[in-house]
């Protein structure tokens, strides 16, 4: 018997009306194609930033992100000043609750910031016989830089977070999904009349603290070194002029401005409970001070520049 071999099928030439055969699927490709991260041939993706790096890209798009909706919101409150109803009874009560509730703080501020510059000052004249123009350098020093710019850091860390505190907590309780659902605009029932009563209290508080540390100095250079506080008054009155104070006082309105922006901002935007509405405080209290020191050097140089002194 004879074994006859089989041999094996060879497929048929694909015809002209039959289907092109199907592309191959994802199983047919190398594991190596699979991986995370990989590239393939026709990739388009881009490669995975370093972690400094992607950290550093997160930042700043979260910066820019702050930054507009910054400005939207400030652009909001200007135009809802000319809207009618005014908030009249609300600008009030806010103006009670920031300014005269933070007038303790800043009197005990301004009041031994004068007596530390008085002891400084003293002690550094009495070395080169100059003794007699201590008044004239505190006088200067507190009408055109630390009664306007001490007061706004420390009153506005006060200022700032308690709004965002506030204003946080009614946009995690969901209130001002509220109002927006009444048919009211938030930013103008509470964006605005914390924002106006900024700006009027912050020259008030400014005035206020130069007044007290003027005081403590003078106080500290007629007991402690013998000063006349007649002649201290004196002598420093004859060197500031109304530039001068003006000069100072005038950044004021500005710094209040920030301090009630940046404070509504990270308010409304809070989110995660009480943990956030923290959170958002902590922000506040940062990012007021940083802004007041920021925009202090800005105005000053604007100040050298319209209100030069003698």
């Amino acid at each position: 018997m004879t074994t006859e071999r089989k041999r094996p099928l060879e497929a048929a030439p694909p015809s002209a009306n039959s289907p092109a055969p199907a592309s191959a699927g994802p199983s047919s490709l190398p594991p190596s194609s699979l991986a995370p991260g990989s590239r393939g041939p026709g990739s388009l993706a881009p490669p995975p930033l370093p972690p400094l790096v992607a950290r550093i890209n997160d930042t700043a798009v979260g910066f820019v992100e702050h930054l507009g909706q910054f400005g939207r919101m400030t652009w909001g409150a200007i135009k809802a000043i000319f809207e009618r109803p005014l908030e009249l009874r609300s600008t009030i009560y806010q103006m009670e609750s920031l300014g005269v509730r933070s007038a303790a703080i800043a009197s005990v501020t301004a009041l031994f910031v004068g007596m530390v510059m008085a002891v400084q000052f003293a002690i550094g004249l009495q070395k080169f016989g100059g003794m007699e123009y201590t008044g004239r350098i505190i006088g200067l020093s507190f009408s055109r830089e630390l009664a306007p710019t001490l007061t706004a850091v420390i009153v506005g860390g006060r200022i700032g977070a308690g709004i965002a505190a506030e204003v946080g907590s009614m946009a995690v309780t969901e209130q001002i999904d509220a109002i927006r659902a009444l048919g009211a605009n938030p930013v103008k029932k509470l964006v605005l009349p914390r924002l106006l009563a900024s700006i009027v209290v912050m020259p008030v508080l400014g005035a206020f603290a130069l007044v007290l540390g003027f005081s403590g100095a003078m106080l500290i250079c007629a007991t402690e070194f013998g000063i006349p506080a007649g002649f201290f008054l004196r002598t420093a009155l004859s060197s500031v002029t109304f530039m001068d104070y003006f000069s100072g006082m005038y950044k004021t309105p500005f710094f209040g401005a920030i301090i009630a922006l940046v404070g509504c901002h990270f308010g409304l935007i809070t989110r995660g409970g009480t943990e956030g509405v923290g959170h958002a405080t902590t922000r506040t209290v940062v990012v007021t001070s940083i802004a007041i020191l920021i925009a202090d050097f800005f105005l000053t140089k604007m100040s050298i520049l319209f209100f030069p002194s003698r």
